[in-house]
Order: structure tokens, then C-alpha cells, then sequence
């Protein structure tokens, strides 16, 4: 086969957390079920090779105009794992930012009028790996948290709790020789290694922990979020030991298994061992001037960047520093490899109600458990 890929368009995409195809009816009295449609093309014409970009396609099918939180669809840059991306059915992890943000508010809403359709092209191979020859598919899939129509009726699913918009796979064939490998390799031109994310040398250490760019009131406050991140995890790592499940724990992780418990009491460990390295291993990043909290890349441990919300937020707390940084040393596959499905403390209740599977690799529900505000047994 030449340096061509099998594309097609897959529209449709519409499955409630059920698993339900979309339903016209309301999930729930004063809501709505999920209506858009998603469709995906992979970027090749003809002969041109397939170089890692496909056109994203979502309509909104209803009579209504949507609102929906702008991180929840794609844009023309990467900033949220919104895709499964499969190699001969091995998954390829995400390498782009992990992105700790506020729970959605109006300023965060984009807008769909009924019927319009939305198109942008996404480059994955900016955060996932498609340099080897073979089989791909790629998935989108998003919890649409917050979202809603112009009169006010939430999304849900059929059950009321966060409905989910993912798309049908599309499937891709690779050649060995196809040009983002090339890419990979360096000829020249930019590729994955050029777009490799920031290393932030250097720096200063105190007290153990690694400063860049940081003010000495930012090394303070920081310092003080370490420590106070240290017994977050030590309290939640020791809650995890005990046997008796309580409050605490369904709040944040749903209902109870053998299984599910294990997997948070495994997760708190490695968080808890992360946090308490003290030769320099933990590196604060204070260059972040965005709005949002902080943020890590998941294959670049222990790097956090720290955000303006950051400095803004209590040392303890809900949404704390100290939370903040149990959230991004979650993200890192070399600790709990954790996603962000959805973000505040009303979104973590009710993913740990609808899909607790979820919860446990969600990083704000790891947040919420640690600072356990208000306390719970």
C-alpha cells in the first residue's frame, strides 16, 4: 500500500452515558439529551499522505441554540486529551498539556445555533504518537459538563447525571514509510520532536523543591503548598490503608468495589511518594501567566506550572494550592495517570455517581478527596 491512508467520514456521534444513541426526549424534567453531532475525515486527498491532521466536523442538531464550555470540542491547538487514539489496538497516550481549570462559567461558553455546524482541523500528531506503520483509530469523546441550551435547559443523560458526545472510530491505515515518521526522525521540517513541550531548565532549589522563574514570595507561597500537598496525600494514602468505607470516599469515587478502592488506595500511594521527593525532584514552574490553575505535561515528570488561579486560591481548602498541586501529580503517567473528563466539585459528585470508573481517573475527584472539604468520614 502506498503513503496513502482509508478514510471516511464517520458522523454521528451522539451517546449518552448509557450508551443509548440520542434521544429527542429530555434526559430529565428541565433538561435535554445531547444534541450534537460529531463527524470526523482524516486530512488526505488522493495520494497526498496522511500527516497526522483530520477535519473535526460538530453540528447541533436541535431547534435550540447550545451553549457549551470551549475546552469540551477541540480547536485548531491541543490542550485537553479529547481522543482516544489506538496503534494495532494499543493505546497511544496523550503527551499534551493537562490542564487544571475552574468548573465552566459563562465566559467559558461558545455558541451553536440550531443547525450550525462547526469544522476545524486538529493535528494530532502534536500529542499522540502516529509515527509508526499500522493501524490507527481515533475516537473523540467528551463529557459535556455545563453545557446547555439558549433557554436555560441543562445537557444530561438519560439518568440526569453528565451526558458524554463521542464520535463512531476512525480507522486509518499508516505506511511504514509515511511522512510523519520522517518528521519524527528530523529532515528538516517541523514535526513531533520539534513541538516537544517546554523542559524549563535550570532553576533554583530550596528546601528541596525546584523553583523556576519564581519570586521569592512565589518560592514561599509554593513551599508552603508543598507541604501542606504532603499531607493531603499522607491523610488520604492513610484513609485508603483502613477498611471502612465511608462518606469520604463514595462522595468522590462512587459506589464501593474491592477493585475500584484498591485502585485509589494504589493511586494515592505513588501521589503520596511523588510528593514527598525532597532532592529537587519536584519542579515548580511560576512562567504560566494563564488564567487557569496550573498545568503539567503527563510524560514530563514532576514539572507543575503553576497559573494565575494559583496564586489567587487558599493553601488549603477546596480548590487550594495544596489541592492543586495533589490534581497535576495525579496527571503524571508515572504516578496515577489521571485525566480531566470535568472540573469543580459539582462535576466530580456527579461523575463518582454516573461513572465512577471515570471518577477514579479524573485529577479534581484525587483534588476533592484530598482536601476533603467540607470533612467527611
Amino acid at each position: 500500500m502506498s503513503n496513502t491512508v482509508r478514510t471516511v467520514w464517520l458522523a454521528a456521534g451522539l451517546v449518552a452515558l448509557s450508551g443509548g444513541a440520542f434521544a429527542a426526549r429530555p434526559a430529565a424534567p428541565g433538561t435535554m439529551a445531547n444534541p450534537l453531532r460529531i463527524g470526523m475525515l482524516a486530512d488526505s486527498i488522493g495520494n497526498r499522505a496522511f500527516l497526522g491532521t483530520v477535519e473535526f466536523k460538530v453540528t447541533n442538531s436541535s431547534r435550540e441554540t447550545m451553549r457549551i464550555p470551549s475546552w469540551q470540542l477541540p480547536t485548531g491547538v491541543l490542550q485537553q486529551n479529547l481522543f482516544e487514539v489506538h496503534y494495532n489496538g494499543k493505546p497511544v497516550r496523550y503527551t499534551g498539556p493537562m490542564i487544571k481549570r475552574a468548573a465552566p462559567t459563562e465566559a467559558d461558553l461558545i455558541t451553536l445555533r440550531p443547525g450550525e455546524s462547526r469544522l476545524v482541523t486538529v493535528d494530532l500528531s502534536t500529542a499522540y504518537d502516529l509515527s509508526r506503520g499500522g493501524e490507527y483509530t481515533v475516537k473523540f469523546r467528551s463529557y459535556l459538563q455545563g453545557a446547555r441550551s439558549g433557554s436555560g435547559r441543562m445537557v444530561a443523560a438519560r439518568n440526569g447525571g453528565l451526558a458524554k458526545v463521542e464520535s463512531a472510530p476512525l480507522r486509518l491505515w499508516v505506511d511504514a514509510s509515511n511522512p510523519v515518521m520522517r518528521l519524527k526522525n528530523g529532515d528538516g521540517r517541523v514535526g513531533i520532536q520539534a513541538r516537544k513541550p517546554p523542559t524549563g531548565g535550570g532553576g533554583t532549589v530550596v528546601n528541596g523543591v525546584t523553583y523556576v522563574g519564581c519570586s521569592s514570595t512565589q518560592i514561599n507561597g509554593a513551599g508552603s503548598a508543598v507541604n501542606a500537598a504532603r499531607n493531603y496525600s499522607e491523610n488520604a494514602k492513610g484513609y485508603l490503608a483502613g477498611s471502612t468505607v465511608g462518606a469520604r470516599y463514595t462522595t468522590w469515587f462512587g459506589a464501593y468495589t474491592s477493585t475500584r478502592w484498591n485502585t485509589a488506595k494504589s493511586h494515592f500511594v505513588s501521589i503520596d511518594s511523588a510528593m514527598d521527593q525532597s532532592a529537587g525532584q519536584i519542579k515548580i514552574n511560576c512562567g504560566c501567566n494563564q488564567s487557569y490553575y496550573a498545568y503539567v505535561y503527563p510524560t514530563q515528570p514532576y514539572q507543575i506550572y503553576v497559573c494565575r488561579a494559583f496564586w489567587s486560591a487558599p493553601n488549603t481548602g477546596t480548590d487550594s494550592k495544596a489541592g492543586t498541586l495533589i490534581h497535576e501529580m495525579s496527571h503524571f503517567n508515572a504516578v496515577a495517570g489521571t485525566d480531566d473528563h470535568v472540573y469543580g466539585q459539582s462535576g466530580a459528585k456527579s461523575l463518582a455517581i454516573s461513572d465512577p470508573t471515570k471518577a477514579l481517573n479524573n485529577a479534581d475527584n484525587h483534588e476533592y478527596f484530598a482536601e476533603n472539604t467540607p470533612n467527611q468520614n
